[in-house]
């Protein structure tokens, strides 16, 4: 079994990755910019090895992971 180090607010392109991992295709690039905060939010504190805290989270962090989740969409595309 592999270890998983823990993933914080700041690892951006680890939370995609891990939100593409779960959700596949599921979620399109202009479906991935139309998701509701409060539902990422949600989704990023479920992640399994996530160890940031609700109150740990802002706007900000919510916006690169949604960038960085199409950037891994897009990589995924070919």
């Amino acid at each position: 079994m592999s270890y998983e180090p823990p993933i914080h607010w700041n690892d951006h392109e680890d939370i995609a990755m891990a939100l593409y991992e779960k959700f596949g295709d599921d979620f399109s690039e202009s479906k991935i910019y139309r998701i509701r905060f409060t539902d990422l939010l949600e989704w990023v504190l479920s992640l399994p090895n996530f160890e940031g805290t609700r109150e740990q989270a802002n706007e900000g962090h919510l916006e690169q992971i949604q960038s960085a989740w199409v950037y891994e969409w897009r990589d995924n595309q070919d």
